[in-house]
């Protein structure tokens, strides 16, 4: 009988993780191995819920967006006897080893279960922020970004023509590259990060320079910048499993509009595309390094190299240790505000 492997994709959603899905069974039954799915990401392995994986399910999913095996944010640490629930299950579904699509969060479970149990598990990085180390870049990031893109060049129009401000909020939990490469993509007149302060004063005097020039301006914002000058460190933010902040109270975005506004006497609106950058057709970019980490992984598991990551180095799909990837996340790093100084 075959030896099985089960793939699970945990965490926000994303395009890329159908084509990582595909490209995982496709290596897998080459290598003779058959696959199948945990339901939900980690709440699937604590409640040991499946779905059939083979060549034939998965073989046009490749240009679909979101997660053919559905994701959540069960963190199985918070849950009582979640580990030992997850240890239990992998014997009972007579699992081989475990495929773990996800990001910081999803593989530190991951790392954990490694280095504490010594069970068979290879990581996938996944994550539209592009925060995880050792990966040059993660699936979810190029599509994301493309799609905020879109957003930002269509307010470039309606800015123009009612001669506004526009405020455009981003995705991004704890890191700023999303705002920032569609800044720079966009031609913006400013970007806010959550890695750096913002200086309200040069905010100001930029957006003020930039109208008097053009009769409008675009400001590009994470949703997890912080603007305390505008009363947004009083919120009050819930948390997920994972102590994270739920991002779905008044948004970065508004308290950055209206802060403009107020400073400015101009006119100026935000929107927020939020979930809009998770769904859809993934880019090229992203199912091409989607289909070729998810394959890499099921090398990883055939060579018994448990405890790794499949990841981009260069142009390289390479096998990189968990325990490195996991535990702090790439933020956008001092090199890049230099690049600000010159474009902002």
């Amino acid at each position: 009988m075959a030896k099985k492997i089960g793939i699970l994709t945990g965490g926000g959603d994303c395009p890329g993780l159908n084509p990582a899905i595909r490209g995982c069974v496709y290596a897998a039954e080459k290598h003779g191995y058959e696959c199948v799915g945990l339901s939900d990401g980690w709440k699937g392995l604590v409640e040991g819920n499946t779905t059939p994986l083979n060549r034939d399910i998965v073989e046009y999913i490749v240009m679909r967006g979101g997660t053919m095996l559905g994701t959540s944010r069960t963190n199985p640490v918070k849950i009582e006897n979640g580990i030992q629930r997850c240890l239990e299950n992998f014997k009972k579904l007579d699992l081989h080893a475990l495929v773990a699509m996800g990001g910081d969060d999803t593989l530190g479970v991951a790392t954990k279960l490694y280095r504490d149990h010594k069970l068979n598990v290879i990581g996938v990085p996944k994550t539209m922020d592009n925060d995880l180390n050792n990966t040059d870049y993660t699936f979810g990031f190029d599509t994301s970004v493309t799609r905020a893109m879109e957003a930002a060049q269509s307010l470039l129009d309606t800015g123009a023509s009612h001669h506004r401000v526009m405020v455009l909020e981003v995705m991004g939990r704890h890191a700023g590259w999303v705002a920032l490469y569609t800044a720079i993509a966009t031609a913006a007149d400013f970007v806010c990060i959550p890695e750096r302060k913002i200086d309200t004063d040069d905010m100001i005097k930029k957006i003020k320079a930039a109208y008097a020039r053009k009769r409008f301006a675009l400001v590009i914002t994470s949703e997890a910048a912080e603007l305390p000058a505008a009363g947004e460190d009083n919120i009050k933010h819930q948390l997920d499993q994972f102590g994270h902040r739920i991002l779905k109270d008044r948004g970065m975005g508004e308290h950055i509009a209206s802060f403009i506004e107020k400073n400015t006497g101009i006119e100026t609106r935000t929107s927020v595309i939020g979930h809009m950058q998770r769904g859809g057709s993934p880019t090229l970019f992203d199912r091409m390094l989607a289909t070729r980490v998810g394959m890499k992984a099921a090398d990883l598991v055939h060579a018994g190299q448990f405890g790794m990551m499949s990841a981009l180095v260069g142009n390289q799909i390479v096998g990189v240790p968990l325990e490195k990837a996991t535990g702090e996340l790439k933020v956008v790093s001092k090199e890049w505000f230099d690049v600000m100084e010159v474009l902002f």
